[in-house]
């Protein structure tokens, strides 16, 4: 049986496009993933999505936003979507076209319109203590998070603009920040360094890595090892309430690489103010191609604000251009 509209993804994005599918009468199947929620849900809680005041647990938010979908008539499919097949673009981009994806290998999906809402995921040092302190301590998003540490002490793990942007932030909440480099000198932009060094309340350490977080319940500590591998090499122990990831993202798009278009760094490319994706061999410097009704929202596409508002209301918009895809489809 071929669905109208298959969504992949089950973050703020994903269930967003779900609400506004299922209202349009498009029966949407949502695949969830193997992580329902998103991102979001690796947050202590969340102060910052407009509508709750006193603030919210992430899984009882996401939970929300399911039961929302779900009441419309969106239906839910546990796993992980494991291969895809898209139709290429012919010479009526609005005729209709097939688009098929596995999910596990083994079941097979066929649909009108494909909503992408795979998100992007926080990349993490791999030492076994930030998964210990995952969420009592850790966090991937100081907007997100950096509230909770006011006039606190906190960490910093990075030396490119995001890190030095982070650092900056948090400096304006926190009592001190340590900006943890393992370089010798900071990647980012020249205006980014300056204000991160001349800025009283961050000091950075560099060529420090981390090799543990310590603590009872919570993150109370860090252990560093300074100049590794060399004759000064020297273990350092700093005292720290938070411990922030700078060092990038990983969009979630690598199954879709052959079919649409990508930036460098694997954030899926959308057509302006739209959320229509790029045909990935069509695009040569700035012109491409539409995908026939193929739609990207939330973070796998958005690498600068990566807010959960901000992929709902993109949801939003990813939905809104599937009806009328499928509208001007069978005209």
């Amino acid at each position: 049986m071929k669905e109208s509209c298959i969504i992949i993804g089950s973050g703020p994005a994903g269930y967003t496009a779900a609400i506004y599918a299922s209202r349009a009468n498009l029966h949407p199947l949502l695949i969830e993933g193997p992580q329902p929620g998103g991102q979001l849900t690796i947050t202590t809680e969340v102060e910052n999505f407009p509508g709750y005041p006193d603030g919210i647990d992430p899984f009882t938010m996401m939970n929300d936003m399911k039961r929302q979908a779900e009441r419309f008539g969106t239906r839910f499919l546990s796993g992980i979507v494991t291969k895809v097949e898209l139709a290429k673009p012919g010479a009526d981009n609005q005729a209709p076209v097939t688009h098929k994806i596995w999910v596990e290998d083994t079941e097979e999906y066929e649909t009108d319109t494909l909503i992408i809402a795979t998100g992007a995921s926080a990349k993490f040092l791999g030492i076994q203590s930030e998964e210990d302190y995952r969420g009592r301590g850790v966090s991937a998003c100081a907007t997100c998070d950096g509230f909770f540490y006011r006039k606190k002490t906190v960490a910093v793990v990075g030396g490119g603009d995001t890190a030095c942007e982070e650092a900056q932030y948090l400096a304006g909440l926190c009592e001190k920040v340590y900006l943890i480099v393992r370089k010798p000198y900071l990647r980012a932009s020249q205006i980014m360094q300056d204000r991160v060094l001349s800025n009283p309340k961050i000091e950075v350490l560099f060529e420090h890595n981390t090799l543990r977080l310590t603590g009872e319940n919570k993150v109370e500590g860090a252990d560093l090892i300074f100049r590794k591998g060399t004759p000064e090499e020297e273990i350092r122990h700093i005292a720290i309430n938070g411990f922030f990831l700078a060092i990038g993202h990983k969009p979630n798009t690598d199954l879709f690489k052959d079919y649409i278009a990508r930036d460098e760094e694997g954030y899926i490319l959308t057509d302006g103010y739209s959320t229509a994706c790029f045909y990935a061999p069509s695009l040569v410097g700035k012109e491409g191609v539409r995908l026939p009704g193929v739609f990207a929202a939330g973070d796998c596409a958005d690498p600068h604000f990566r807010q959960a508002v901000v992929a709902a209301g993109s949801g939003c918009k990813s939905a809104m251009e599937a009806e009328k895809y499928i509208q001007n489809a069978e005209k």
